[in-house]
């Protein structure tokens, strides 16, 4: 008998890639094989991402992709955009079922029949209702793997859909984190980035309630305990909930790498309030002041929103000129877009498009200059590289624990691999050239 083939589409954040594959390893428990997204499949599962317009209109085009290869194929949408607008994915021609975030996890049980419905088939719960907590690894690439300690969000930014996506904040246990990076050491893989929706608020619902028996410090504290595993990295934690006692545990621990990533959003203390942000730039300074005084070779990561309503000229140029002073190493821009159900989509002061794009483009230009003087600032030094296993166009990439990412010719035997380098020379296009100073591990 043929076995069902599945093949799945990822949109959105690290978080969605650790679910799409602990959803994938229940259809290979049921007997399905994966294929690649590009292949012929009986069904496909896109797992849906809601943070940006552009996230919805990709939709639509991956459920075409899909149904050029197979059109008989069982379509599936299930993740954040699934949660808000069932109906809207539904009535995609070509959808024939979508799950909301409770049910995501669940859906090889409404898999009983794959003939095509004439009209997508909706099972979502009340937001409410998605109070409970299913953890989730991403193993899909030989050398990291994407660890989810935490869901939900009890947050609430004006601008942000996640809360309405994804429930509260939720946790998991210890143990449960423990027995995943366990599990992932287990097969060869260097490397675990953790993540969640608001991975500093972990602890909270570890017990299905609001009880608190440990805080994300007490997880980074025994994760660092765990042997075999190489490397540890922290995604995107929020300022506030980033403590003194966690920046000195990574500058003294054994795998945590010093790299954060931690949203800013704002430079200015004023758009920060009707962001309903909880902290001002005078905390954010002082935690960038604080990471480079322990490592002064960290590197620090900077999420920031342009062209959010009320945001003027003056209020811009705070944003930028508080970016442009900061020790920081690059930033992940995004521009402002009206999300239904938010606060901010109905405040006054709606900044222009072209305003917006503009905005957009300078901190774009500021980022590859602060990335050009970091890695400017590291070169000389020792660092320890782990490389990709991909070959791209003849080069091997790979990241020093810091973040510089390397390049050198394509040599497959350092897939995978750990070694010592000393960083020489920026390459034209924007990577560094290293020595090998001597192999660590294999």
């Amino acid at each position: 008998m043929n076995k069902k083939k599945v093949a799945f589409y990822t949109l959105g954040c690290k978080l969605n890639f650790s679910e799409t594959s602990t959803i994938a390893r229940s259809f290979t428990d049921e007997g399905f094989d994966r294929v690649d997204f590009s292949e012929n499949a009986d069904i496909y599962v896109i797992n849906t991402c809601s943070v940006t317009e552009n996230a919805d209109k990709r939709f639509k085009s991956i459920v075409k992709q899909a149904q050029k290869v197979n059109p008989n194929a069982f379509v599936a949408a299930v993740g954040c955009y699934a949660q808000l607008k069932p109906q809207e994915l539904a009535d995609v021609d070509g959808v024939d079922l979508v799950l909301g975030a409770t049910e995501k996890f669940k859906i090889t049980d409404y898999l009983n029949d794959l003939t095509k419905n004439d009209f997508g088939e909706v099972h979502s719960c009340e937001i409410e209702e998605a109070d409970f907590y299913v953890g989730s690894y991403s193993i899909g690439d030989r050398t990291r793997a994407f660890l989810k300690v935490q869901d939900g969000c009890d947050y609430k930014c004006t601008y942000c859909t996640i809360p309405l996506a994804r429930g509260i904040s939720r946790s998991d246990t210890v143990e449960n984190v423990l027995q995943n990076a366990r599990e992932i050491s287990a097969q060869n893989i260097k490397e675990i980035v953790l993540t969640g929706v608001n991975i500093g608020d972990y602890g909270k619902g570890e017990f299905g309630n609001k009880k608190h028996e440990h805080t994300f410090l007490d997880l980074v504290t025994e994760l660092d305990k765990v042997e075999g595993i190489e490397r540890l990295r922290i995604s995107s934690i929020e300022p506030n909930l980033l403590k003194n006692e966690t920046i000195d545990l990574v500058s003294k621990s054994r795998a945590f790498v010093p790299h954060f990533h931690i949203p800013l959003q704002s430079g200015s203390n004023e758009v920060l309030k009707n962001m309903k942000r909880r902290y001002m730039r005078e905390l954010y300074v002082d935690r960038v002041s604080k990471i480079k005084e322990v490592m002064p070779h960290a590197c620090i990561g900077v999420d920031v929103i342009v062209g959010f309503p009320g945001e003027t000229d003056e209020h811009f140029l705070e944003t930028y000129n508080f970016l442009n002073e900061l020790d920081i190493s690059y930033l992940h821009v995004f521009t402002y877009s009206e999300r239904d159900n938010t606060e901010a989509a109905n405040m006054d002061g709606v900044v222009a498009m072209n305003v917006r794009n503009k905005r957009s483009k300078m901190l774009r230009g500021l980022s590859v200059k602060k990335r050009r003087a970091f890695y400017e600032s590291q070169l000389g030094t020792h660092r320890k590289v782990l490389f990709e296993s991909e070959n791209k166009e003849g080069y091997i990439n790979g990241f020093t624990e810091n973040y510089v990412k390397v390049k050198a010719p394509w040599n497959p035997e350092l897939v995978n691999t750990l070694h010592d380098v000393t960083l020489t020379k920026i390459d034209e296009d924007g990577l560094v050239r290293f020595d090998f100073s001597a192999v660590i591990s294999n």
